[in-house]
């Protein structure tokens, strides 16, 4: 992006964006739940409730999918140029609200307002309107097997889809897994994360009228009560999921038994290896290698592919960490709602106290605490607020702050001799997600890229 958005802290008052209780969007009207249930939603920002949100199970569910099956026909059969349309309608009126939906993300999540209204919301209406052009520009293919056989292949939409949205990027990621299932043509029964529903409600309230009813419905709940029944339903054609492992693991069982695609996208534990030439030069590279540094504290440290372990080569590691651990010092924490805030809040006081523990288990496995180490303590009405400073562990990676994904802005460091000890240390995982490499050499880099076992090696870079 060319221009950078800013907004002065408290520019809209964040509860005013929001209801005193929301239920369900379902056949395209708000509807309470089957049960009459609610549940509390607390803003990471200071530590208290802002508003209740449905507690929903498998009628609600059951409901969603009704309203689903009934418009599958019709959207299905609606021209590729008018779902376009309606996509490039939906990023337009997100658009337009920009500052609404930063300050509800930020508000519902925790992470800095400079994020939200610069990265997620801008990325977001930029998902619809990629794949209101990709739809369009789809083609199938022929051809001719002998003179009086042809083969032909096209797409057709799968019908109702399931998905399952994350807390770290509530809106983020929901376009990500709308825009293309509605661009296909498929109607849509979503949850999103209980620890972070209200935001996705605001946005439905802004975008909801645009579609048909019944092609998009948002059932909020918890995991075993919404998540599970939705999951495991045979109604549904694919299911998409995106969050912690081990419920992966769950999700693709479910969509087993019904014998239906899922989409996973799951945890990680990415390396971030730094080579000794980065500090060959006290330049604009070095710059930039200290900041691929310090990108575990991106988001609070809750993304997927966050640089969690850092690897850097003995002869540097010195300098090298001395720079670093001066740009982490110099990271600005505070109210997310002020632009200048670096790093917020947590999502939630149970993802607070999981870093927490993180803590101790590093201190109790022998891992030296380089900086941080302990919850961030703000004044005035963030004193309640669900904030960490960002850590840097440094230990050897057989501890579990090595191996285990802690989703938080912490980082575990240690040192390699060679080329082959950093590819090593870079595989011991359970994980695969992602991985940084640095260096001046551009024939290791390459040699580093096909050796290192995850889907996405970024090169000079991080979350580019």
């Amino acid at each position: 992006m060319n221009a950078v958005t800013s907004a002065k802290p408290h520019a809209t008052d964040p509860q005013s964006i929001f209801k005193p209780r929301y239920g369900n969007f379902i056949g395209g009207q708000w509807v309470a739940p089957r049960s009459g249930q609610y549940f509390e939603n607390t803003t990471p920002v200071t530590g208290k409730v802002f508003t209740e949100v449905a507690r929903s199970n498998a009628e609600d569910i059951d409901a969603a999918l009704d309203a689903a099956h009934a418009a599958k026909r019709a959207w299905a059969e609606t021209s590729t140029t008018a779902r376009a349309n309606i996509l490039n309608k939906i990023a337009d009126r997100i658009e337009d609200n920009l500052e609404l939906l930063a300050h509800a993300e930020t508000w519902d999540n925790g992470k800095p307002i400079r994020e939200t209204l610069n990265a997620d919301i801008p990325l977001m209406a930029d998902h619809f309107r990629y794949f209101a052009g990709a739809v369009r520009a789809q083609e199938g293919s022929l051809s001719e097997i002998d003179k009086d056989t042809i083969a032909y292949h096209f797409h057709e939409p799968l019908g109702v889809v399931g998905q399952i949205i994350p807390w770290n990027f509530p809106m983020l990621m929901a376009a990500w897994k709308l825009a293309p299932a509605l661009a296909a043509g498929n109607c849509v029964v979503l949850k999103p994360a209980e620890q972070t529903p209200a935001s996705i409600l605001v946005l439905m309230e802004v975008i909801g009228d645009l579609l048909p009813p019944g092609v998009l419905n948002v059932v909020n709940g918890f995991g075993v009560e919404a998540g599970k029944p939705l999951a495991s339903s045979p109604r549904i054609a694919k299911i998409a999921f995106t969050g912690e492992t081990t419920t992966g693991r769950l999700i693709m069982q479910y969509a087993s038994q019904n014998l239906i695609p899922v989409t996973l996208e799951l945890g990680g534990k990415s390396p971030n290896i730094f080579f000794a030439d980065v500090m060959a030069h006290d330049d604009d590279f070095l710059d930039k290698a200290v900041e691929g540094f310090v990108l575990f504290a991106f988001n609070q440290g809750e993304v997927c592919t966050c640089p969690s372990r850092a690897l850097i080569q003995e002869s540097i590691y010195d300098a090298f960490m001395e720079r670093a651990l001066k740009r982490v010092a110099a990271i600005k924490q505070g109210n997310p709602l002020d632009p200048n805030t670096m790093v917020g809040a947590q999502a939630s006081s149970e993802q607070l106290e999981k870093i927490l523990s993180y803590f101790d288990i590093g201190r109790q496995e022998g891992a030296e605490v380089l900086i941080g180490g302990e919850q961030a303590t703000l004044d005035g009405e963030l004193a309640g607020g669900f904030y960490v400073k960002p850590t840097v562990f440094k230990g050897h990676n057989r501890m579990r702050v090595f191996q285990e994904e802690i989703f938080g802005p912490v980082v575990s460091v240690t040192t390699f001799k060679t080329e082959e000890e950093a590819l090593e240390i870079a595989n011991d995982t359970l994980y695969g997600l992602g991985a940084g490499v640095w260096s001046r050499d551009a024939s290791l880099l390459y040699r580093m890229g096909r050796g290192i076992q995850a889907g996405r090696v970024w090169t000079n870079c991080y979350h580019a």
